[in-house]
């Protein structure tokens, strides 16, 4: 196998953020493309180094778990940083709004009983999201020699995630339908907000997304 198809069969085995996957494929070309030149240099044809380069590199299917490992880890640090920065921003932002537009008082006044605890409960989720996406992202960059599957951290993200959306959808509706109208803000601050809200969820969606498929099984064994 030549240089060029070796690199080619090994992006296809590899799934991940393309940065971080493009970076390890450009890294193995570029050891592969070492070790031929210096085949070539002891007197090799060069289509002879090459194929001596690849084998000495090792079959794909022994290189790319170490390769897909990484990916994974790279993932999930992404995921943990992103849940780690934009999920108390959210918090943080939504409550600085209705501090600053606190609409109706009397409206407030007569908001349900369940109205404060389920409002509490949310903030605490959501600093709860985010403090586990920082623990992750710290198990997944120092605190890997002490993981022994950070493909299970990668992976917990992905889920926290998927179930934490539709948690903190549910919430937030309640408490809309809830104030009575208390929480109109606005116009200009409210529809920042959301375009802000709703930009960090794809993020959070599109990362928990890719977590979930690169680190199963199949892949993390292939």
């Amino acid at each position: 196998m030549r240089i060029d198809d070796y690199v080619a069969e090994l992006d296809r085995a590899l799934a991940g953020p393309h940065g971080a996957k493009r970076d390890l494929v450009v890294e193995a070309r570029d050891s592969l493309t070492d070790t031929a030149d210096a085949l070539e240099a002891e007197g090799l044809d060069r289509v002879e180094a090459e194929r001596v380069a690849v084998a000495e590199f090792g079959q794909v299917a022994e290189v790319a778990p170490g390769y897909q490992a990484e990916l994974t880890a790279s993932a999930g640090r992404r995921l943990g940083f992103l849940l780690f920065i934009s999920v108390p921003m959210t918090a943080l932002m939504w409550s600085v709004i209705w501090r600053l537009y606190p609409g109706n008082e009397l409206t407030w006044q007569h908001a349900p009983v369940w109205y404060m605890p389920v409002s509490r409960l949310l903030d605490v989720l959501q600093l709860g999201v985010g403090l586990y996406g920082g623990l992750a992202l710290f198990a997944l960059s120092r605190g890997a020699r002490w993981i022994r599957r950070p493909r299970l951290v990668t992976r917990s993200l992905g889920v926290l995630v998927w179930a934490m959306l539709p948690v903190t959808g549910v919430f937030s509706v309640a408490l809309t339908l809830g104030a009575n109208g208390a929480s109109q803000v606005a116009a200009l601050p409210s529809v920042l907000a959301n375009v802000v809200t709703s930009a960090f969820w794809g993020l959070q969606i599109y990362g928990a997304t890719r977590c979930l498929r690169v680190s199963r099984p199949r892949l993390a064994r292939s």
